[in-house]
């Protein structure tokens, strides 16, 4: 028995390695490079950008970054704390959205479209244009229009809260596609038979959430929640992306960009280590009990 346990547990590790052979390939062929290159580039100071002519600084890149550049820290935490909320709120909203959509309503198929298409337009330029510019007299507060005239009766303080909780809705809104269809999957991989059973025995919805259906799409929930993470963290139009793209092509200081964007790499890296480190004790695999 052992043996044959051992087979079924070996064919899947290569399954594994198999579906994710072509992302490896990519990435030894295309970014392996380039990620070594930045991370040397980020000890040195780049003197031509022409000819790419180098002179190796040591850790002065990341002294600079930390101690005497104002900017970056400022960024560096309020992208943290943007992507701690909204996390969370995306995650929320897009699981109650799903757990809605699963039920057997008329137009079903309609409201998954609804809700996936902000994922289709909003990788248009046109779109991105409209998110974050004015139209006519709107103003668009990352997607809500909202008429500068009630932006002069309500005043600087309350202009700012409204703005802010706005964005923070229409973030929501529009970042949640992906995840509302990744639970929708895992929403329809639990048996009837549980809720069946759960019912039989005189469990309410409420309890039947909490003991079926949270601990079985806990794989989901870790997927969307490394999703969400990496999505914020490189969306391009975040303080941090834009800062490097500023100190890299506007000020040309390539090596301390390159310091700037390995940090924020390995950062991002580290987080998504945590989660999976913190996860591994809440996370229930149904083939593995």
């Amino acid at each position: 028995m052992k043996i044959k346990k051992m087979g079924l547990e070996k064919r899947k590790v290569l399954d594994g390695y198999f579906f994710i052979s072509p992302w490896l390939a990519g990435f030894i062929l295309f970014s392996l490079y380039p990620l070594l290159h930045t991370a040397w580039l980020s000890f040195c100071e780049v003197q031509g950008v022409s000819n790419l002519r180098v002179k190796f600084t040591g850790i002065s890149n990341y002294i600079n970054a930390f101690v005497v550049d104002v900017n970056f820290l400022p960024r560096f935490l309020t992208i943290i704390n943007d992507t701690i909320i909204n996390t969370v709120l995306i995650i929320i909203f897009s699981l109650f959205i799903a757990i809605l959509l699963n039920y057997n309503i008329r137009a079903k198929g309609f409201f998954r479209g609804v809700f996936f298409l902000p994922v289709i337009l909003g990788t248009g330029y046109v779109m991105q244009q409209l998110l974050y510019g004015g139209v006519n007299n709107t103003v668009m507060v990352n997607g809500i229009g909202i008429p500068q005239q009630i932006f002069i009766y309500l005043g600087p303080t309350a202009t700012n809260i409204v703005n802010a909780f706005l964005s923070r809705l229409t973030l929501i809104f529009w970042r949640s596609g992906v995840q509302i269809v990744l639970f929708l999957a895992g929403l329809q991989g639990i048996s009837d038979n549980l809720y069946e059973a759960a019912r039989c025995d005189g469990a309410t919805e409420w309890e039947s959430f909490w003991k079926i259906t949270l601990p079985l799409i806990s794989p989901v929930i870790l997927i969307n929640i490394i999703f969400t993470i990496i999505d914020s963290f490189t969306d391009i139009n975040n303080n941090i992306m834009q800062y490097i793209n500023e100190v890299a092509f506007s000020k040309l200081e390539l090596g301390y960009a390159a310091a700037l964007g390995f940090l924020y790499f390995v950062f991002i890296f580290i987080v998504i280590a945590i989660v999976f480190i913190v996860s591994s004790r809440h996370v229930f695999y149904a083939g593995e009990r």
